[in-house]
């Protein structure tokens, strides 16, 4: 492939902050009175904020609307965009050489904008990205194609010039099953690494190793 668009998945794949994450709907219900039950961050992994939401508003019987409980999850977790999330080790360089190569780069997550944007701009990264596509606003979680065909479709490219960054396999499948190659990242929240690498068109440990994904990208 000859690349052209880089669509990146934010948490987990950018920065390390899925931690705030894996316990974001534990740590609301808990502040509700509610016990959350055993497979609450399961099922809350491939969701959208507002799906999240939907989802414990249903599944625990809530007696509030989706948006005071999308809210209530975004207050539980927005001071550490703000203040603490950093990016992974390395990927500023790694995408200061994407953009030397003329390479377009966006992201594609699940995450509220404003909580994006205010980790970016602390970090002084807001410049890297053309354009930031979130679920929420979009209507659609990474259970399906959407938010990597927006994407795809802001850049005016071809699937075969473009390449998805992200680190959780259930976002990977669906990226790859709509025809994106796939670059999956490691991080320790996706405990599934052997099935992330072998769907995966090129594996980043870290972004001290990229060299698989220089020789995919390049290549004629």
């Amino acid at each position: 492939m000859r690349l052209r668009c880089a669509i990146f998945d934010f948490d987990g794949t950018l920065f390390d902050s899925m931690f705030v994450w894996d316990s974001a709907g534990e740590r609301y219900l808990r502040s509700l009175g509610r016990a959350p039950k055993p497979s609450l961050p399961e099922a809350l992994k491939p969701l959208s904020l507002r799906q999240a939401a939907c989802y414990l508003q249903k599944e625990y019987g809530l007696p509030l609307s989706a948006e005071q409980i999308q809210a209530g999850i975004n207050r539980t977790v927005e001071q550490c965009y703000r203040e603490t999330v950093l990016p992974k080790p390395g990927v500023e360089a790694f995408l200061e050489r994407l953009h030397k190569a003329g390479i377009g780069m966006c992201i594609a997550t699940a995450t509220d904008r404003p909580m994006i944007q205010a980790a970016l701009d602390r970090c002084d990264m807001s410049g890297w990205f053309d354009r930031i596509f979130t679920c929420s606003e979009l209507g659609h979680g990474k259970d399906e194609p959407h938010i990597f065909r927006q994407a795809l479709a802001y850049f005016g490219a071809e699937r075969s010039a473009a390449i998805v960054f992200e680190d959780a396999l259930h976002a990977a499948r669906t990226a790859k099953a709509d025809g994106f190659a796939v670059a999956a990242v490691y991080d320790s929240s996706e405990n599934r690494q052997a099935e992330l690498r072998a769907l995966a068109d090129c594996y980043l440990p870290d972004y001290g190793h990229t060299e698989d994904f220089w020789k995919l990208a390049l290549a004629e």
